[in-house]
């Protein structure tokens, strides 16, 4: 009897000490992904960003075998996400899609709680696009020379949708204008979504805005579609004329989308997020959905966490200065 609890008090101090040793492992230790990802859209539903998200986070949660969940915390020209994800726990559990705007041009135009740069580790580069010129179906121009020589007819009557102070809408607006002599109204938005429906039904004027938000409306017949911010065609609409050809040359405006997680995020963690991306961007059926709202995604080498950090470098450089001798000024 003696030797049989000798063994059974063996085995408890055994099965103890195991479950000591799980108390004592720390989080970061536990396989990644253990818990469902929220991936922060920092713009309405809907709009160009929400709809890149969508097509991403199911094959993203494919890819890690988990849930990820897309959450839109629209507002401030995306800086209250910025903000959301910058304070996140920095396990991978929560990252961000952002794009030129809320990761260059909110750091330039707007007091943030964080650091744009600073605040963030670069997970992969995810899609490089292009703005376009667009008007309401009704307005009284049917080429990009027309639409300015309307504008001029009417100064300061004319109204141009953003998504808010400085963001990728605004600072295009700002600079056609010094570009054509043009003046109008600019009416903020809580994201390109909801700006497109205004402009659909006519409420307001014209939008600078992504192409991925507006060739779906423009192939549909709802809007009108001017020049393209590139020096090419698009492949996906190539009966719209680039700004060189419209006669507005060297208006180049490269949107661009990549994927955040908090800073501190584990290397090994940031590897594995975009070892998944790179895995999804190569899908053929990614690549032509992507195609087809004016995307495209750009080398596997410009994928990587490095390569996004270079590139979120050199494109604050070129343009904090440009939009700071703007006075750009929140709305």
């Amino acid at each position: 009897m003696r030797g049989l609890w000798a063994g059974l008090r063996g085995h408890v101090i055994v099965a103890l000490a195991l479950i000591g040793c799980a108390w004592s492992v720390p989080g970061n230790a536990q396989p990644f992904p253990s818990r469902p990802i929220t991936l922060i859209v920092p713009f309405a539903a809907g709009g160009p960003t929400d709809t890149l998200a969508r097509i991403l986070s199911e094959r993203i949660a494919a890819e890690l075998r988990t849930t990820v969940v897309v959450e839109n915390v629209a507002g401030a020209s995306g800086s209250i996400a910025g903000a959301r994800v910058a304070r996140a726990t920095p396990d991978g559990t929560t990252i961000t899609i952002g794009h030129w705007g809320t990761h260059v041009l909110n750091g330039a135009v707007l007091k943030l709680p964080y650091d744009v740069v600073a605040d963030f580790e670069p997970v992969a580069t995810i899609a490089m696009g292009t703005q376009l010129i667009v008007g309401r179906k009704s307005l009284e121009a049917n080429n990009l020379k027309e639409m300015i020589a309307w504008l001029k007819a009417n100064p300061g009557k004319a109204t141009a949708g953003t998504a808010g102070a400085g963001t990728g809408a605004h600072v295009a607006g700002v600079f056609f204008k010094e570009k054509t002599g043009t003046d109008f109204q600019f009416v903020p938005y809580r994201g390109a979504g909801p700006a497109m429906i205004d402009l659909v039904a006519g409420q307001i004027d014209i939008m600078f805005d992504q192409a991925s938000n507006s060739l779906p409306q423009y192939k549909n017949g709802a809007i009108k579609a001017f020049a393209v911010t590139s020096p090419a065609r698009l492949a996906s609409a190539p009966d719209i004329p680039t700004v060189d050809e419209a006669g507005l040359p060297g208006l180049y405006i490269s949107y661009w989308h990549g994927i955040w997680a908090p800073k501190n995020t584990p290397k090994d963690i940031v590897t594995k997020l975009n070892a998944a991306i790179v895995a999804v961007l190569a899908d053929p059926a990614v690549k032509q959905r992507f195609g087809e709202l004016g995307q495209e995604i750009p080398p596997p080498d410009q994928q990587a966490p490095a390569a996004l950090a270079a590139f979120q470098k050199a494109e604050t450089e070129k343009w904090w200065p440009i939009v700071k001798a703007a006075d750009i000024k929140p709305e």
